[in-house]
């Protein structure tokens, strides 16, 4: 009786904000100390509670970290250290989630839930993707946490979402390396600009950029005199994506020069011709 009368006390205080407002002197103070007396699936709730009823989820995030203080090694503690890395990453504090994530991975690796913490710890690293105009070092990461998902937990249900995220984040590195080649191109520094699409068309084949690295590359090769290599790269992209506006500027541009989109001379382009269309991978 009288616990339960303690219990509906802490948690009138708590709904009336005094506890989660987020001072440290009220964490550290009553609430470490009232934390002391309730168990652990109590906590527990009470984080959950955090979570789905409040804007708060660091507040959650506070419960779960006092059970592994309170009962470390314990059922509960598990379970609490992954919400932990929820609770991070829906607050967007993204490093802390990938921290209590990897902490997960490193003390639990055979759990059944090291896939979700693995998930979550891509996830902190995709939802950071900036606009393509900044640094993809975040990308790669993100890419290469994907892929363990994709690789240790395929048959998970996490797996089908990372390699949909995956394929997003390699397109998102492939914009990048066209946004560079456009600059380059649009300032008639051709060399470098082509240098760019290639990496698009070799590393990047798979991805929605590829149609456009082709176009360019037809472009930059036209404005050097190059032609057998503006007429290969026209005959890739007319044989990949013959339905793509791309190509029809391509075409356009060729014919424009007395050209046609075939196969000409010895470079890289007439090797990924050979290897893609012709099926000659020697």
């Amino acid at each position: 009786m009288a616990r339960s009368k303690f219990l509906a006390s802490v948690v009138a205080v708590v709904l009336a904000g005094g506890i989660v407002s987020g001072c440290s002197g009220s964490r550290d103070g009553v609430l470490r100390q009232n934390l002391d007396q309730f168990t652990a699936e109590e906590i527990y709730k009470r984080g959950e509670f955090e979570l789905e009823n409040t804007r708060r989820p660091e507040d959650a995030v506070f419960y779960f970290s006092e059970i592994e203080r309170l009962y470390p090694y314990s059922e509960w503690a598990r379970r609490a250290l992954i919400m932990q890395a929820y609770g991070h990453h829906k607050a967007a504090n993204y490093e802390e989630a990938r921290g209590a994530a990897q902490r997960f991975l490193d003390t639990y690796p055979g759990d059944e839930e090291a896939a979700y913490a693995q998930y979550l710890l891509a996830l902190s690293y995709y939802d950071q993707i900036d606009d393509v105009g900044r640094d993809q070092g975040l990308t790669f990461q993100a890419l290469r946490s994907l892929r363990t998902v994709i690789e240790e937990y395929p048959d998970s249900e996490y797996a089908r979402s990372a390699i949909l995220k995956f394929d997003l984040a390699f397109d998102h590195l492939a914009a990048k390396e066209m946004e560079i080649g456009r600059y380059y191109l649009k300032r008639g520094h051709h060399t470098a600009a082509i240098n760019r699409f290639r990496v698009v068309v070799e590393e990047f084949q798979t991805t929605t950029m590829t149609p456009e690295a082709l176009m360019r590359l037809v472009e930059a090769y036209l404005a050097l005199g190059l032609l057998d290599e503006a007429q290969t790269a026209g005959a890739i992209l007319g044989h990949n994506f013959q339905s793509s506006p791309f190509y029809e500027d391509a075409f356009r541009q060729l014919r424009g020069r007395g050209l046609s989109p075939e196969m000409r001379g010895e470079s890289w382009l007439t090797n990924i011709y050979r290897q893609t269309i012709q099926g000659r991978w020697l």
